[in-house]
């Protein structure tokens, strides 16, 4: 990586224009930080390698209805800002505390979160595309509702996360810790845990589609009924024999 490169190069998918998608938003934002002309479109390559543009520092203050476009965040101590309906353009948020922050409906594309920390992260029915977060150490996050698309975590760790009725298309779940992984009632297409610790999982009423847990540790399952559609190797199959026997009825003598 040269110089004058970016820690948070990578590539992303093709979002042109994304003044017009900001002004797409609904309704006047209460905080803008207009495009920069020059602006090309990128083409992805994978979930969660994320290329931005040169960025703008942000300095101001986190917004309901807020348009934050090309800009970064970095080392703020954002606690108890509300950002409800918000939405993040192209935007990087780098060392920052989010503390009691209230994203909910807030909108995220083409986006990197690294080394972000969090007691409780409230995000119900925000929408997360093409976004990368890195190094984060998390308590409780509320993404029930949510829709994740193209979603990449490496590292760091959570302690529950809450995915309540959330949707799910390619996500990458890389090198994380996480307490309690909740799927209850949860749409998940394509996703992948490589190298994770789970201490318990929860598919009740999940719907599974290419769900990848040969690279998750796992010490807890709640919903064996609901794991169809999911991948499991020979080895978790051997520890889930016990699950398996008490959903059965079967009693195991000798």
């Amino acid at each position: 990586m040269s110089a004058c490169t970016p820690w948070y190069a990578g590539t992303v998918r093709d979002l042109r224009g994304t003044g017009a998608a900001a002004a797409r938003a609904g309704r006047p934002p209460a905080a803008r930080v207009c495009p920069r002309p020059g602006r090309v479109g990128r083409v992805r390559s994978s979930i969660g390698d994320v290329r931005l543009p040169d960025l703008e520092p942000f300095d101001g203050d986190l917004e309901d209805d807020a348009v934050l476009d090309g800009v970064e965040l970095r080392g703020r101590d954002l606690t108890g800002s509300s950002a409800t309906d918000a939405r993040f353009l192209e935007t990087a948020v780098v060392d920052c505390v989010l503390d009691d922050v209230a994203l909910d409906h807030a909108r995220f594309a083409d986006c990197v979160l690294r080394d972000v920390r969090s007691h409780t992260l409230r995000a119900v029915g925000s929408t997360w595309r093409d976004v990368a977060l890195s190094g984060c150490r998390l308590g409780a996050v509320q993404l029930s509702g949510a829709e994740l698309q193209r979603v990449r975590v490496t590292g760091g760790k959570v302690d529950y996360l809450n995915l309540r009725e959330a949707r799910l298309t390619d996500v990458v779940l890389d090198g994380c810790v996480i307490g309690e992984l909740d799927l209850v009632a949860a749409s998940a297409t394509r996703v992948t845990l490589l190298d994770c610790r789970v201490d318990r999982l929860d598919v009740t009423r999940a719907t599974l589609d290419a769900v990848d847990l040969r690279g998750a540790d796992l010490s807890g399952l709640d919903g064996l009924a609901h794991l169809r559609g999911a991948v499991i190797s020979g080895d978790q199959l051997l520890g889930l024999a016990p699950l398996l026997a008490a959903h059965l009825g079967l009693r195991v003598v000798g």
